[in-house]
């Protein structure tokens, strides 16, 4: 092999490591940006004016209900594959280190049998809804403290409608979603 070819390769490969760091990083911290004094935004998070000027209260969440009706399946299914190390989506699918996701929408929260849900989790109650998905899915661990699910969270409104619009096609009976 001459060496420009192993040059080459190694720059090759050098480039493939800075942008696989460069994604990692990226994926790890969601910048803040201080605007004046006591006031941030969040990228990706719309501020809600409350007239409080509570820090405590932060950002309201966006409601994904208006979205699910012209959500992306495709784009849900592309985000749902980022989450393929954890979790399957077929009928019948194995758990692996989260639960099978399928028919989600509208059952109970640690509905499968068989797979070992955090205590947090088991101890939740109730069901899934568009609103308690979206909730979750923007931060796992604020919504179900204690939940052993290591996901950040999707910060863009219209990431998380495509993802529970797509994870509620994963039915034999989908779910309606609430009228807009």
């Amino acid at each position: 092999m001459s060496s420009f070819n192993i040059f080459s390769m190694a720059f090759l490969l050098a480039l493939v490591v800075i942008k696989g760091a460069d994604l990692i990083a990226d994926g790890l911290v969601h910048p803040i940006i201080k605007l004046e004094k006591n006031s941030y935004v969040v990228p990706g998070v719309a501020a809600q004016d409350t007239g409080k000027s509570d820090e405590a209260s932060g950002p309201t969440l966006e409601p994904v209900e208006p979205l699910l009706a012209a959500a992306n399946l495709e784009n849900g299914q592309k985000v749902a594959k980022k989450r393929l190390q954890c979790h399957t989506f077929e009928k019948g699918g194995k758990a692996k280190t989260g639960p099978n996701l399928w028919d989600v929408v509208g059952n109970a929260v640690a509905h499968l049998e068989g797979y070992a849900y955090s205590k947090a989790m088991r101890t939740h109650g109730g069901t899934w809804t568009y609103e308690k998905l979206n909730e979750y899915l923007y931060k796992p661990r604020k919504s179900v403290p204690g939940t052993k699910m290591s996901f950040a969270g999707l910060k863009k409104v219209q990431d998380r409608a495509d993802l529970i619009a797509y994870i509620a096609s994963m039915s034999d009976s989908p779910k309606p979603f609430p009228a807009s």
